[in-house]
């Protein structure tokens, strides 16, 4: 590990982070929750917020695919996801859902400000962000996609969405 140049936990905390806060309406697998930890951690985001019965660490199956995100990325808990959302606008950041939805842009078409602060909502294995907290959220976002299935596993969408904007905002790298 020391070859790939990766900081420690502590080095984590510290670090500035990307301002892009992931937020999970009720996720029912708990791997799903774990590697969305691992992709938070790996382009040093804010943090996450767990709604509903999304499952909180400790656990071991959050651990199985988090594999120690979890003490490096900072996380809190929401019992309702639509006042998560309401404080995070509170707070200055554009909420975009990511779901197919009316309305909804390509992530293609989406170009996020480089000095904004953005939080990603990300629904439920089966079905998806709630129509409550879509009403709340500024933007939806989709992914297109163009086989037989018209769904990505959460932990996915969340991985090509990140990447997405991240080059978007840091495009040299």
């Amino acid at each position: 590990m020391d070859e790939l140049g990766r900081i420690t936990p502590g080095h984590f905390k510290s670090a500035e982070k990307i301002p892009f806060v992931i937020v999970l309406d009720n996720i029912r697998s708990m791997m799903n929750t774990g590697s969305v930890f691992r992709t938070a951690d790996a382009f040093l985001l804010e943090g996450i917020i767990l709604c509903g019965f999304t499952a909180t660490p400790p656990h071991r199956e959050i651990h199985k695919t988090a594999l120690g995100a979890t003490e490096s990325v900072s996380w809190q808990y929401a019992e309702q996801t639509k006042d998560a959302v309401r404080q995070l606008k509170a707070d200055g950041y554009e909420v975009i859902a990511v779901e197919q939805t009316t309305g909804s842009k390509s992530l293609q078409q989406f170009n996020p400000r480089g000095n904004g602060k953005y939080a990603l909502v990300f629904g439920n294995e089966v079905k998806g962000v709630s129509d409550e907290v879509l009403d709340l959220c500024d933007h939806a976002l989709e992914i297109p996609q163009f086989g037989t299935k018209h769904s990505l596993n959460v932990s996915v969408s969340a991985g090509i969405v990140i990447w997405d904007l991240y080059s978007k905002l840091h495009p040299r790298v």
